[in-house]
Parts: structure tokens; sequence; C-alpha cells
């Protein structure tokens, strides 16, 4: 169970907080650095091919039912740039499941 305050559809649900204490005795609570998981391990669910009018909310509340998932077709598609996801229409974008979550390879 996650001590996080963060939603669990959250990008940063799992990931601990830290405390930085500054000179001042000020105390900053920060979230702990989140490790992108390598595309090869998510779960392929399906692809999706983009069409020229495509936003990347619009395709993550398609494929997953919430416009706010658009992260994870980030993490599938190694996208620095969320924007790259949808500037190509035609490209095939990979529809994931989350990180830890097994399931069948695609066929």
């Amino acid at each position: 169970m996650s001590t996080t305050p963060f939603d669990p559809s959250s990008r940063y649900y799992g990931i601990d907080t830290a405390t930085y204490e500054a000179a001042d005795g000020r105390k900053i609570v920060y979230v702990r650095r989140r490790f992108v998981p390598q595309p090869e391990t998510l779960a392929l669910i399906r692809e999706y091919l983009v069409n020229a009018s495509d936003r990347l909310d619009n395709v993550a509340a398609q494929q997953y039912g919430d416009p706010t998932q658009a992260w994870q077709l980030c993490d599938a598609n190694t996208a620095f740039d969320p924007a790259d996801l949808t500037a190509t229409p035609g490209r095939r974008l990979r529809v994931t499941l989350p990180y830890g979550i097994p399931g069948t390879p695609h066929v």
C-alpha cells in the first residue's frame, strides 16, 4: 500500500516522499524521483493508429477511458515531448497496461 498522497491512477502513485531541511530550518517535502519503465516491460494491449486530428488526451480517453492517463502512452512510446506522439498521422502508438501489471503478450 502506498504512503504517498497520490491517487492510484497517478504516475506518481507508489513513489515515496522525502523531506529536505533547509539551512533556515524549513522542512520541504518533495516527491522522490520516478524512474520511467522500459517500454518492453509493459504489457501491450493493442496499437493505435494516429489520425491527423488526434490529441493525446483524447487518445487516452478513448483507449483508457480517462484523458489524464496520457502519461501511460508517453511511457509506452518513450515520449519526452507528449505532442510528438500525435504529430505524425499514421504513427502506431503502443497502448499498454501500467508498469507492474502483467498481461498476455499482444499477438
